[in-house]
């Protein structure tokens, strides 16, 4: 078969032969939707979840050694040993800091309902 004896085809046209490299793109372009619309927000949360509970844990800890470190510091240089006291400030100090953010919260009565 000679080259002359194929039907011309217009420039742009689609030949035959090229529907191979079309279903590739179609199917790399649905993967890459579903992709963008499912697993991309998967992994955004998981990550916000992840990082999360890494900061929440370093915040324990680092103010339960603040604490040890203050109670330390209270009974050995201001109290002179006398571990009640410096318990007793430490403990104020909580106690407060939980009273102000006991009084900054809101209610949720006071929150209007999305959508409503």
């Amino acid at each position: 078969m000679d080259p002359s004896s194929e039907p011309a085809s217009s420039p742009g046209a689609p030949v035959a032969s090229d529907w191979p490299a079309r279903a590739a793109d179609l199917v790399d372009a649905v993967v890459t939707v579903l992709r963008d619309k499912t697993v991309r927000p998967m992994t955004l949360v998981a990550r916000a979840v992840v990082f999360g509970v890494i900061v929440f844990a370093a915040a324990v800890v680092t103010l339960t050694l603040v604490s040890i470190a203050s109670i330390r510091l209270l009974t050995v240089y201001v109290f002179s040993g006398r571990v009640w006291a410096a318990d007793l400030l430490v403990g104020a100090v909580f106690v407060a800091l939980g009273l102000v953010s006991w009084s900054r919260r809101f209610d949720r009565s006071d929150v209007k309902a999305v959508g409503r």
